[in-house]
């Protein structure tokens, strides 16, 4: 007699948004900076950008503007297996050593830059890797392990305001206490793999430095008790 298997069903799943997709800047620019090198140096918007506007606005620039997040939430979303993300890679030791061999990585190779185009050429190289190891975790685990760990994201989580007073254009997801906290759907779909349920009732929202404010959870919600505000 044959006995059945019960996969067990990840808690995490993809989750459909509306809005424009970014990541043919990511796609145009590897294809162009192949041929171009000196377009590599565009990289340095997408490396300051984050951190600048996370003092502000927290990881906002990564859930509405980073080509690649894009790339992980409108196209490897759909085929991820969504596992759980290592919980080793979100720890502090782990992130400072990927912000410190990533600059240590660029220190060397630009050390024997001669001109733009070779400046460009280890910017390009380093977007180019790096894509290549997002990816791969991608189909391994979640579609966002990458950015759990991003040089960048590390840094912006650092400086992202993670208590009050908080900048006028910081915004957070706000949970009513209307919420019970049993369907989860929130979590489901958080790219993150982060629980805004846990901000139920708080003035200041949910703090979790590592919200891209994506408003995934707030139209996942089945009962719309949550919004992205002040």
């Amino acid at each position: 007699m044959e006995q059945k298997k019960n996969k067990k069903k990840n808690f995490h799943r993809h989750f459909e948004t509306k809005g424009m997709p970014l990541y043919w800047i990511l796609f145009a620019y590897l294809i162009i900076g192949w041929f171009f090198p000196v377009i590599g140096l565009i990289a340095i918007v997408c490396m300051v950008g984050p951190v600048l506007t996370s003092i502000w606005r927290g990881r906002h620039w990564c859930g509405h503007v980073c080509p690649r997040g894009s790339m992980y939430d409108r196209l490897l979303s759909k085929y991820s297996p969504h596992k759980p993300i290592p919980k080793f890679v979100r720890t502090f030791g782990f992130r400072l050593f990927m912000v410190l061999f990533i600059f240590t990585m660029f220190g060397i190779q630009l050390s024997f830059a001669k001109n733009w185009s070779d400046v460009g050429r280890v910017f390009w190289t380093i977007i180019l890797i790096t894509t290549i190891v997002g990816v791969v975790l991608s189909f391994i685990y979640a579609p966002r392990t990458w950015c759990s760990f991003c040089p960048m994201g590390s840094i912006s989580r650092w400086v992202a305001p993670k208590k009050e007073p908080l900048p006028k254009r910081f915004k957070s997801v706000h949970v009513s206490n209307a919420c019970q906290m049993k369907c989860k759907s929130c979590a489901r779909v958080c790219p993150m793999q982060l629980m805004p349920y846990d901000s139920r009732g708080k003035a200041t929202g949910y703090l979790h430095p590592d919200c891209i404010k994506c408003g995934k959870c707030i139209m996942a919600c089945p009962t719309k008790i949550m919004q992205l505000k002040k």
